[in-house]
């Protein structure tokens, strides 16, 4: 259990929040979420104690133990993979070490022997004979292959890595865990794996992340950071996006009464709480929606961006060839392998593969951005494409203003135009002579919607969309996409997204694809297809 009391944090002038008195318990999972800025991080390295208040304090349940997730990729490169895991008890490591140390010494007095002894107590009682197993079966979970167990940190890739530290943090079963983007840079069935485990956590759990389906499959409640002000909401994400939404409806409609406000919330509820039972989803094993009541509905003032998009014409009857289409990398590693696929009307397919280099080759190519090694494509006379790279740092490169920027690539050069574009994009008053060289992450992908948004296309090519952005751009991306008329061809590693947007998959493998037309939940939950992927995928 945390308890923080009066909890305010300040960096010179700016107060990021104050006030914060809330209590999270054992058995709950809570979601942190908040625009850019608002404070996420810095509310989980206060909880931790990394980061000191201005006032007020946190408190934990006597005895207990707080784990957090690792953001430093190097801390641990001079150890060994499962060593690393192991750390992340450190009451544990520390007994562990004391006592080998003990059992090594050349001249070992019986003193020794009964500091050992307590210790070896000690280790039993936490269970320390089956430490390494535990972490080794967590390390596979995540999808460390047994070869790398023994292997030093500094030998793994980034991914990898992320992985481990993830392992480090559940580690133990810690009485309290922080996790701040646990999903970053893990694939989709890395991210499957980790909402079970999550969904069945009986410790306190706070985890801050842009994963709506992650967050809708753990959370039982959400904490909102807005405006200088802590709030705790029962329900997962997705109820917190509708139900906010819903209050922000009736707050504009003056001319409804209260009762009828209430009943249409009381209905809301009761028709959440119904689909959440039927849901295969983790989160129908958790009771999270027993406290709600129609007083904790409030409207959000976060702003969400407007992203539309307006085809010029629509797609004729031929869209899309690919015929033979093969690609290795400079090292001589095959990408893609004779893929062959025909896009049809109304088709929104997302391309996966256990490699994001696979789906990124196979849109640089239909970019014109890359050459293929064998192959071909032809796209139809009706089509225009717009493209959302996943690496956009080569747009950004000049000395120009935002404005000067997105003048590039527009016909109409005219401020007031341009300015229409940034501002859906809610780049606002002088934000537009800022200079794109020096915008963080999100914004250059919110400068590439724009981009994109000026191309008038029928067809949309996504190399993970939600890279970077953050949950309201990624909510207000979402709904323009699933109303979207053309056709969207897309890698992600973003659930939602995929399962709410497309209505094909295809797999891209090393012995060839898998091309299925249904939703992404059938998709992964076919027993069929996981025989068939097992064996695609097999060395």
């Amino acid at each position: 259990m945390i308890t923080v009391s009066n909890l305010a944090i300040q960096f010179g002038k700016k107060t990021l929040f104050q006030d914060v008195n809330v209590k999270f318990t054992p058995g709950n999972c809570y979601g942190i979420i908040g625009a850019n800025g608002a404070g996420k991080s810095t509310f989980l390295r206060l909880i931790s104690g990394e980061l000191d208040s201005t006032r007020g304090h946190v408190e934990m349940g006597p005895g207990e133990r707080l784990s957090v997730l690792r953001q430093d990729h190097h801390a641990f490169d001079e150890h060994q993979v499962l060593e690393t895991v192991l750390m992340g008890h450190e009451k544990l490591w520390k007994i562990n070490n004391e006592k080998n140390a003990i059992y090594a010494k050349p001249d070992f007095s019986e003193e020794d022997g009964m500091r050992a002894s307590e210790l070896e107590e000690q280790f039993a009682e936490m269970d320390g004979w089956n430490a390494e197993s535990d972490a080794a079966m967590l390390l596979s979970g995540l999808g460390i292959k047994e070869a790398l167990h023994y292997k030093r940190m500094d030998e793994l890739n980034g991914k990898e890595k992320v992985k481990v530290l993830l392992a480090q943090a559940l580690f133990g079963k810690p009485d309290n865990l922080l996790l701040d983007e646990p999903t970053n840079d893990l694939d989709l069935e890395t991210v499957r794996w980790l909402e079970n485990y999550l969904a069945n956590f009986d410790s306190t759990l706070l985890v801050v992340s842009h994963d709506r389906h992650f967050l809708d499959s753990v959370c039982t409640h959400i904490v909102d950071i807005d405006f200088g002000k802590v709030q705790l909401f029962a329900g997962n994400y997705t109820f917190w996006y509708q139900s906010s939404q819903l209050a922000l409806r009736q707050q504009s409609n003056q001319n409804k009464k209260a009762e009828e406000k209430k009943k249409e919330l009381q209905e809301f509820i009761q028709r959440f709480s119904a689909n959440v039972a039927k849901s295969k989803q983790a989160t129908s094993r958790r009771k999270m929606l027993e406290k709600l009541n129609v007083e904790e509905i409030q409207p959000s003032t976060r702003r969400y961006p407007g992203i539309i998009f307006t085809p010029d014409r629509e797609t004729g009857n031929s869209i899309l060839n690919v015929s033979g289409l093969s690609k290795k990398a400079e090292d001589g590693t095959p990408l893609l392998n004779d893929v062959n696929f025909t896009v049809e009307k109304d088709d929104k397919i997302v391309f996966l593969s256990r490699s994001s280099q696979v789906t990124t080759a196979l849109f640089e190519i239909l970019n014109e951005r890359m050459k293929p090694d064998s192959g071909s494509f032809k796209w139809g006379v009706t089509i225009t494409t717009a493209y959302l790279p996943m690496e956009n740092s080569e747009f950004f490169q000049g000395n120009y203003s935002l404005i000067d920027w997105l003048a590039l690539y527009s016909d109409d050069t005219k401020e007031d135009f341009l300015r229409g574009y940034l501002g859906k994009m809610l780049f606002s008053g002088e934000d537009i002579h800022k200079k794109v060289n020096v915008l963080s992450g999100g914004e250059k992908m919110r400068c590439m919607i724009s981009r994109m948004m000026l191309r008038n296309a029928n067809v949309m090519l996504l190399d993970n969309p939600t890279n970077h952005l953050d949950l309201e751009t990624i909510q207000a991306f979402n709904n323009t996409l699933t109303n979207f008329k053309g056709n969207i061809l897309m890698s992600s590693h973003d659930h939602e997204f995929i399962h709410s947007i497309c209505n094909r998959v295809i797999e891209i493998t090393p012995k060839g694809t898998i091309d299925k037309m249904m939703d992404y939940d059938d998709y992964i939950t076919d027993e069929n297809i996981a025989a068939l992927r097992e064996e695609m995928y097999a060395e």
